[in-house]
């Protein structure tokens, strides 16, 4: 599993996200143009979506509007999801790079977790994990938080973690900086 088709749901996605950022932190098209090296009209076009970034203006603007735990309420987020009884992992909704893990899910990756932290986990990824994130643009994940999505997933090795047979929760969270993280449960293991 190479690449991510529909990471962060498209270049659509990416410039309301791009908005989104520069509105909850009082942010110019012209300050977001300097830390991304391109100019203020550029910003301008990806956000009202008459200019595609090409894939290193991604790679940019995926590092700015990824999720990190930074404020308080969101560290308390991971300590709730690592201290939980129930087999779960939060991850960056743009990214997959793992943010908090519970010691049951740490168990079923069969590595430690430390290694894995910051680590997308989108490699690992089986076809059924593959073929639901495909889904999401289609039911609006990427306009609201709060959503919550099921769906059935087979077991599959993978290159950082072991994807167990499972069905399977995703819940999409907004962190305190305006970024999205994705709450994933294990409903029930096959």
């Amino acid at each position: 599993m190479t690449g991510h088709p529909t990471i962060g749901g498209g270049a659509a996605f990416l410039g309301r996200s791009l908005r989104r950022w520069r509105a909850i932190r009082r942010c110019k098209q012209t300050h977001a143009a300097e830390l991304l090296n391109v100019s203020q009209a550029t910003v301008s076009r990806w956000e009202n979506g008459s200019r595609t970034p090409d894939p290193d203006e991604r790679a940019a603007i995926t590092r700015l509007l990824a999720a990190r735990l930074d404020a308080p309420a969101d560290r308390q987020l991971a300590r709730l999801v690592e201290r939980s009884t129930l087999p779960l992992h939060l991850v960056c909704d743009l990214t997959h790079a793992l943010l908090a893990c519970s010691a049951p899910r740490a168990r079923q990756f069969h590595r430690d977790v430390g290694e894995v932290i910051g680590t997308s986990l989108w490699p690992c990824a089986s076809e059924e994990i593959v073929r639901a994130e495909a889904r999401l643009p289609a039911i609006g994940w990427y306009d609201a938080p709060g959503l919550v999505v099921e769906a059935e997933t087979g077991a599959r090795p993978g290159p950082v973690i072991d994807i167990a047979a499972s069905r399977f929760r995703w819940t999409r969270l907004q962190l305190s900086d305006g970024s999205f993280a994705r709450l994933v449960e294990t409903v029930c293991t096959a």
